[in-house]
């Protein structure tokens, strides 16, 4: 069906529209970006940073074993980004767990939650990395599973809060329906709760999973050579920073599929909740 003249005016009025609002975010961004290179470059002291932060033959130097570190980075994060989804599950249906037969349930899931939400990442990591094997106990495993576990046990928490929110948000009536069709109540959360649960609350899911892919980084304190570990030490050779900003870029690298795929499921969700609007 052909379009009335009315409304192919209307779609060229908005595709002119959008076009010139492409133009205009272009130049902005261009004259700004102008601005600051400008503004660092013409400094006093930018030859001593250039120098310091941007060597480009260190950085090439120091590529390869931090790319090693990376790998290690990346397969932490698979790993713990598993768990910490997993554990923070378990925790928030804990925490909707309704009856006084399941109030210490509760406690120690709430507890658990407000403990490690508060205290900060780099502590947690120091506790479990060195205080574990100060107890001297038989079967201790590596710092680095302890620096792992210490990446889970943290962001656990914050992803229980995340599945409890979702959790939450699910009318009760649907509860009350399952429950009519005789679902049981392990039924009812499996079949009908978690799922729409877990579909609201995918945005600030991935969110916190590229968070956590920035935190392994912290593994490092333990002592395992990771990028960031790498890149300390090709920096104590050379007496340069270099390494370190290799290390950022590789971070930032790692990131951007994240940051896209989190970006079009925020945006999908969006789109979905406002189709009747």
């Amino acid at each position: 069906m052909t379009p009335s003249a009315l409304q192919q005016g209307r779609i060229a009025y908005r595709r002119r529209r959008a076009v010139r609002s492409v133009l205009l975010a272009a130049l902005s961004t261009a004259v700004t970006g102008t601005l600051l290179v400008v503004a660092v470059t013409g400094s006093p002291g930018w030859d001593r940073v250039k120098d310091a932060f941007f060597n480009l033959e260190l950085g090439a130097d120091a590529v390869p074993a931090i790319l090693d570190g990376l790998w290690l980075n990346i397969r932490l994060l698979v790993v713990c980004a598993v768990a910490a989804l997993a554990l923070g599950l378990v925790v928030a249906v804990l925490r909707t767990l309704r009856g006084p037969v399941f109030f210490p349930a509760r406690a120690l899931a709430t507890t658990y939650t407000y403990t490690f939400r508060g205290v900060p990442l780099i502590i947690v990591i120091y506790l479990f990395a060195f205080g574990i094997p100060g107890l001297r106990l038989q079967g201790t495993p590596g710092v680095l599973v302890l620096g792992g576990a210490a990446l889970v046990v943290t962001y656990g928490a914050y992803l229980a809060e995340v599945f409890r929110a979702g959790i939450e948000s699910v009318h009760p009536s649907q509860l009350a329906a399952a429950r009519s069709l005789g679902l049981t109540y392990r039924q009812t959360m499996r079949h009908v709760v978690l799922p729409q649960a877990v579909r609201r609350v995918a945005p600030p899911l991935l969110n916190d999973t590229v968070a956590l892919q920035k935190d392994v980084g912290l593994v490092s304190l333990a002592g395992p050579i990771d990028a960031v570990r790498a890149a300390q030490i090709s920096t104590a050779e050379t007496f340069n920073y270099t390494p370190y900003i290799v290390a950022a870029v590789l971070f930032v690298l790692l990131a951007l599929p994240l940051i896209a795929v989190t970006d079009g499921v925020t945006m999908r969700a969006a789109r979905r909740q406002n189709a009747g609007t």
